[in-house]
C-alpha cells in the first residue's frame, strides 16, 4: 500500500510541473507533505520532517552550487569563455571544426550552466557557420552535446551535485569516472551523428551574431590563465581525490580530505578567480561583486528545487516506505544500475526536466545502496545518464534550439531529441563498462 500511495504522489508531483505548471520548488513541497500525511506521519510534526530534509540538502550543497556559478558568470563576463573558444577553433581550423567547437563546448560546459552556455557558445556556432558555409544544426550538435553531457553527468552541475548528496557518492570519483564516461559518449552522439545532420537548414537566415558582443569590451585574460581559473575546481576536486589512492602518508591524506571538500575546493577556486579574472582585469571588486549578485539570483530557484526534493527523501526515509521500497525492488530481475537509468529516463520524458528526474528517482534508489553493495558513483551517473533521455516539447531546452536554430518541429526531433536520447543510451552502456572494468 506505501508504495501505491508513493507512485500516486510521484504521478501527482508530475502532474503538477507538466500539466498545471505549477512551479517545481512549490510542487516537490506540497507532494512531501501529501506523501506524508497518506503515509502516516503524525500532523504535528509533518511540517517539520519536510523542513529538515530541505535544510540537510540545501546545507549539503548551496555552497557548491552558488560558487560554481558564480565562477561560471565570472567566466562568461571576464571574456574567458570566448578567449577559450576561440584559441581552440584557432588549433583545429576548418577541417575538424566540428571537433574544435565539441572540445571547447566539453570545456567551456563544465564550470557553467547548460543554458549559460548555450546562449554564450550559439552565436559562436553561427559565426563559424557563416565563415564555412555549413549548415549549423551540422556544427552545433557536437557542441551542445558536450554542454548537454557536463550538465548531466559532471560535478560542479546542479543534478550530479545533489545526486552524489543523496546517494552518498564521492564527488571527485564522481567526476573523474564522469569524464571518462563523457568522452566516448560525446565523440559517438556528437561528432559522429552529426554528420546524419549535414540537410538541414534554417528556415530563414538569422542575423549572425558575434560572440564578442556578449562579453565586457577591455582587457581580456591569456588562453592559459583562462583555462587554469575555469577548470580550477575539476583539477582541484581530481588532484585531492587520487592523491590518497597513490600516498598513504597521513598528513596527504588529512590535507586531501580537508581541501578537497567540495565547498572548500568551490571556495578555493571562487576567490583565484576573483584575482584572476577580475581584479588582475583591471575589474573593480564591485563591478565582480555586481556579477555575483546576479548569478546566485539567477541559481535561486534551482537551489530552492534542490531542497525541495530533499524534504521528500526524509520524508521516505522517516516513513520507512524506503525499507518497504527495497524488499519489492530487490525482487524485480533486473540490474540496478539500469533500474535507476529506467526510471530517471521515464520520469524525465513526463516531467521534462532532467534535474528533478534525477532527484525524484534518487529519492527512491537510496535504499538499494544498503542492501546490495553498488557503487553509489556509478549510480550517479546511471540516473544522471537517464535524466537525458529524449527531451522533447516538455523540455526548455527543446524549444531553445528549436528557436534559436530557427528549423522546423520535424527537424528538432530528427536532431536535438535523438542527440540526447543517444547520450542517455550511451551513457548507460559506458556506466556498465566501466563498472566491468574496475570492479
Amino acid at each position: 500500500m506505501s508504495i501505491l500511495i508513493l507512485t500516486a504522489c510521484i504521478a501527482f508531483l508530475i502532474i503538477q510541473i507538466a500539466w498545471l505548471k505549477i512551479n517545481p520548488f512549490i510542487a516537490f513541497i506540497i507532494t512531501a507533505l501529501l506523501a506524508g500525511l497518506f503515509l502516516g506521519l503524525p500532523i504535528a510534526t509533518l511540517s517539520q520532517t519536510v523542513q529538515k530534509g530541505l535544510g540537510e540538502m540545501l546545507g549539503s550543497i548551496t555552497l557548491i552550487i552558488v560558487f560554481g556559478t558564480c565562477i561560471g558568470k565570472l567566466t562568461v563576463s571576464s571574456g574567458a569563455a570566448n578567449v577559450i573558444a576561440k584559441t581552440v577553433m584557432g588549433w583545429t581550423g576548418r577541417k575538424y571544426v566540428r571537433l574544435g567547437l565539441m572540445i571547447t563546448g566539453f570545456i567551456v560546459g563544465i564550470p557553467l550552466f547548460y543554458s549559460v552556455g548555450f546562449v554564450l557558445l550559439v552565436p559562436l556556432i553561427f559565426s563559424v557557420a557563416h565563415q564555412f558555409k555549413l549548415s549549423k544544426v551540422y556544427l552545433g550538435i557536437p557542441m551542445l552535446a558536450s554542454l548537454s553531457v557536463a550538465h548531466g553527468f559532471l560535478p560542479p552541475h546542479p543534478s550530479p551535485m545533489a545526486l552524489s548528496s543523496i546517494l552518498n557518492a564521492d564527488i571527485g570519483l564522481v567526476l573523474v569516472y564522469g569524464i571518462i564516461i563523457a568522452i566516448p559518449t560525446i565523440f559517438i552522439a556528437g561528432l559522429l551523428f552529426s554528420n546524419l545532420l549535414k540537410n538541414i537548414q534554417t528556415e530563414s537566415d538569422h542575423e549572425i551574431l558575434n560572440v564578442e558582443e556578449i562579453v565586457n569590451e577591455g582587457k581580456q585574460p591569456s588562453f592559459s590563465l583562462s583555462l587554469f581559473s575555469a577548470l580550477f575546481p575539476v583539477f582541484g576536486l581530481t588532484v585531492t581525490s587520487i592523491l590518497p589512492m597513490i600516498s598513504q602518508n597521513e598528513t596527504v591524506v588529512n590535507i586531501c580530505k580537508t581541501v578537497g571538500e567540495p565547498s572548500m575546493i568551490m571556495l578555493i577556486s571562487l576567490l583565484i578567480c576573483t584575482y584572476t579574472l577580475g581584479i588582475r582585469m583591471n575589474r573593480s571588486i564591485t563591478s565582480v561583486m555586481d556579477d555575483y549578485a546576479i548569478a546566485i539570483k539567477d541559481v535561486a530557484l534551482i537551489v530552492l528545487i534542490v531542497g525541495g526534493a530533499g524534504g521528500l527523501k526524509e520524508v521516505m526515509i522517516v516513513s520507512g516506505v524506503n525499507e518497504t521500497i527495497v524488499a519489492a525492488l530487490t525482487q524485480i530481475n533486473i540490474h540496478p544500475y539500469l533500474l535507476a537509468w529506467m526510471m530517471a529516463a521515464i520520469i524525465r520524458v513526463c516531467v521534462g526536466s532532467a534535474t528533478a528526474a534525477g532527484l525524484m528517482t534518487a529519492s527512491v534508489l537510496l535504499p538499494l545502496l544498503q542492501t546490495t553493495g553498488l557503487d553509489p558513483n556509478l549510480l550517479v551517473l546511471s540516473v544522471g545518464a537517464g535524466s537525458l533521455m529524449c527531451s522533447h516539447v516538455n523540455d526548455p531546452s527543446f524549444w531553445m534550439f528549436k528557436e534559436y536554430f530557427n528549423i522546423s518541429l520535424k527537424d528538432t526531433f530528427k536532431s536535438w531529441t535523438v542527440m540526447e536520447s543517444l547520450v542517455s543510451v550511451l551513457g548507460i552502456v559506458f556506466v556498465f563498462i566501466l563498472n566491468s572494468i574496475i570492479h
